[in-house]
């Protein structure tokens, strides 16, 4: 691959051969059938082309391909295991790496970006790139006052293919739809396109890395880098070193997996009320974990920060108090505050009590003094609610995602996707006591605030 392909046609022509290979796919284990191989066997040699196909197409793309596939790694955990197996590994190479972008045009945009005498920036500069993602590519360098950075370049035309690949992928959301059962790709894929302007302005995810940088600067927990230098599609941050999620996924101690996840549950709640952002891209290629200064213990450093809700008051009181509520059986007050939100549109009437047993399965985390996220608890909650023929999936339709809700609601079904491929046990209730407004009762919540500290 020479360069990032931006033509419409050549871009719209691969993902187009996308369903089409799905197709002849479907043909060609139809033939090994008739010629004697198994169902199974020809069914698991279809998921592995597929899987393939599926990574060579998106990675090779970058831009909005690359992002919608980097979006769905995190919900390979719902899928059922005999078809997760052959997608796993080709999805989850899309969250820390991809082809990478010739140092010609690396060099041409840092002497665009930066002056012809970039390299006066640097006293060392690695041409080969650390890692690559949807839309710029990360290299290693070492800045003209010794420290050590990570310097990431916009691959040119990312703004064109962004929007090239998430149009062409919309028109094909319904043949997607199997990958990630209960989920309406659609709507996905619609939030991702919204967020575009955003993601390629790296002086707002410069600010949005730089408060939080100083918000978590003495923190014991979590790590962010610090912004160096910030320039029109250069982003120039302090280099971190540690074990990438994904490791700690797919070879992590018991005891890494328990503190990743943790930690990943900690800076979800904590963040939007420390610093009034949600980090609102957290598939694992974002995070790392890094021994601490004792050797003893982790520390969470967090990447990329891109894509951000902006929530001043911190996460919606709503999701507390509706949270709390149910977990409390208070049926009739759960449905009333839904409908005063926008999850129940005025025209439709919903039984209370059915809504409530449909939320309970899904909140069982946040009951359980520590609860063990796995796949397979993952996988009940999504054929609970993809089944077409279950009072849940009948429900489900029926309820309504405010658009101030969307991303909040992608972040944290993203995350806990992230924490059941950790099968991380963790003590959930914990951090949201500690971050969540309302899911503490206000009494307690001003003993709370009687007794601490001052």
């Amino acid at each position: 691959m020479s360069d990032l392909p931006r033509k419409a046609v050549t871009r719209t022509a691969k993902l187009a051969a996308l369903p089409l290979g799905f197709a002849g796919r479907a043909t060609w284990g139809l033939g090994k059938r008739i010629g004697g191989k198994s169902a199974e066997i020809v069914a698991k040699e279809l998921q592995q082309r597929t899987a393939e196909q599926l990574f060579k197409v998106l990675g090779e793309l970058k831009g909005g391909a690359m992002k919608f596939g980097q979006a769905m790694s995190v919900f390979e955990s719902a899928l059922p295991e005999d078809i997760a197996g052959p997608y796993r590994a080709a999805l989850t190479k899309l969250q820390d790496a991809a082809p990478p972008m010739p140092t010609r045009t690396v060099h041409a945009v840092l002497a665009e970006r930066l002056g012809e005498d970039w390299r006066d920036f640097f006293l060392s500069f690695e041409d080969k790139p650390a890692a690559a993602a949807s839309i710029g590519q990360v290299h290693r360098a070492v800045w003209h006052d010794g420290r050590e950075v990570a310097v990431k370049v916009q691959y040119p035309g990312a703004g064109e293919a962004l929007l090239s690949d998430l149009t062409q992928l919309s028109r094909f959301a319904r043949l997607l739809g199997p990958l990630i059962p209960g989920m309406d790709i659609k709507p996905l894929i619609t939030e991702l396109r919204d967020r575009v302007s955003e993601e390629l302005d790296y002086e707002l995810e410069a600010q949005a890395q730089s408060e939080h940088a100083a918000e978590f600067a003495d923190d014991p927990d979590v790590l962010v880098p610090d912004v160096v230098h910030q320039s029109d599609q250069v982003l120039v941050t302090e280099w971190i070193d540690g074990i990438p999620l994904a490791e700690v996924i797919t070879n992590g101690t018991e005891e890494q997996r328990d503190r990743a996840g943790q930690l990943l549950a900690r800076f979800l709640f904590s963040g939007p009320a420390r610093t009034g952002l949600l980090h609102a891209d957290p598939h694992p290629g974002n995070f790392r974990l890094l021994p601490d200064e004792d050797g003893e213990t982790w520390r969470l450093g967090v990447l990329d920060f891109g894509t951000v809700d902006r929530l001043p008051g911190g996460l919606p009181q709503t999701i507390g108090d509706c949270l709390r509520m149910t977990l409390e059986g208070e049926a009739d007050e759960v449905y009333d505050l839904l409908r005063s939100e926008g999850f129940v549109k005025d025209e439709i009437e919903l039984d209370p009590d059915a809504v409530h047993e449909y939320l309970v399965p899904i909140i069982e985390p946040a009951e359980a003094e520590e609860f063990t996220f796995t796949r397979s608890w993952m996988r009940t909650q999504a054929a609970r609610i993809a089944d077409i023929r279950s009072p849940a999936h009948q429900l489900g339709k029926q309820l309504n995602l405010p658009p101030s809700y969307l991303l909040i609601h992608r972040v944290t079904l993203s995350t806990i996707g992230v924490l059941c491929q950790l099968n991380a046990t963790v003590r959930l209730r914990d951090e949201l006591e500690s971050w969540l407004p309302g899911f503490l009762p206000e009494d307690d919540e001003d003993s709370a605030a009687i007794e601490a500290p001052a």
